[in-house]
């Protein structure tokens, strides 16, 4: 039985590791400073304290966890010599990676709804939406990413790994892993496939519900303002929403043998280290009410 696996990393190359480093590090400081910085400015601000917020809110800690469960290994093994991570650590890393990667695939299609509820039911939006539905949802969320990942990841380490120790990627990721095991993964891909088209297919087909909804309702508004404003709230998670889901539907619903590691490695490290850093840019440059919020509170800070 493989007791510890070998990290490929992201190159081989020596002179390559420190600017593989430097890149890596200063995304995942950007990572943190701005997903921490728009916790903390809804939480700060009484005018944020409403359902959408409080979903970007829990997004980006979302975010934040994702980015953690991936990016300081990358670190780690770009600098160091030693490169392997224990069976317990890639289990681990497996289930935190497919937990928090469903949570946010669940979180945005609620987000969506929101947004629904929001701009085709406006009269009774606070009837709908309140606390104890929005903090529903939320928990809802947690809970199935849990009970996927425990079993999909599960299954993935009761298989042999005899054909080699070593992971053709920067992170223990299933695809990868299913390249290593001599026995049959059948049941595994089957598993990995019905996961996907639950939790992120069914997800992605109930934004589309959402925003088809959304823009029927958007084609019965007479001026172009009240047009622009409802776009400008919806814009940004129409963003999010095609970056994550576009590198996720393509990394795991794609044939194995049309892809390579290499392809592999350049797919996840958009959903994995690129949106989560870009995720509060977006709804921060595409929001007004965070905007001015967090230039109150630069200025609240500069003042004392």
């Amino acid at each position: 039985m493989v007791r510890t696996f070998i990290l490929q990393g992201l190159s081989n190359a020596p002179e390559l590791r420190l600017l593989y480093f430097l890149l890596f590090f200063l995304m995942y400081t950007a990572t943190l400073f701005g997903n921490l910085l728009l916790i903390i400015v809804v939480r700060l601000n009484s005018r944020l304290q409403t359902p959408m917020y409080f979903f970007l809110s829990n997004l980006a800690f979302i975010d934040i966890c994702f980015s953690t469960t991936i990016v300081p290994k990358i670190l780690s093994n770009t600098i160091s010599k030693d490169k392997s991570i224990s069976f317990v650590g890639c289990a681990t890393q497996v289930y935190f990676h497919l937990t928090l990667g469903g949570s946010e695939c669940l979180l945005l299609a609620v987000m969506a709804y929101d947004r629904y509820t929001a701009i085709c039911n406006p009269l009774h939006y606070r009837a709908i939406m309140d606390w104890r539905l929005c903090i529903g949802l939320v928990t809802g969320c947690w809970i199935m990413s849990f009970i996927v990942s425990f079993i999909l990841t599960f299954l993935t380490f009761q298989l042999p790994y005899c054909k080699s120790n070593l992971i053709s990627h920067f992170f223990c990721e299933m695809p990868s892993l299913f390249r290593l095991s001599c026995q049959d993964i059948s049941l595994n891909e089957l598993a990995e496939y019905i996961s996907v088209a639950i939790v992120v297919l069914g997800s992605f087909l109930l934004i589309l519900l959402s925003y088809l909804c959304i823009f029927i309702t958007v084609l019965k508004i007479r001026t172009n303002k009240e047009r622009q404003k409802v776009f400008s709230t919806c814009g940004s998670h129409i963003l999010v929403v095609s970056l994550y889901y576009g590198t996720i539907m393509f990394m795991h619903l794609h044939p194995r043998s049309a892809s390579s590691a290499e392809q592999d490695r350049v797919v996840t490290i958009l959903y994995t280290v690129v949106t989560p850093m870009v995720n509060p840019i977006i709804y921060s440059v595409r929001n007004k009410d965070i905007k001015e919020a967090i230039r109150k509170e630069v200025n609240n800070e500069a003042q004392l």
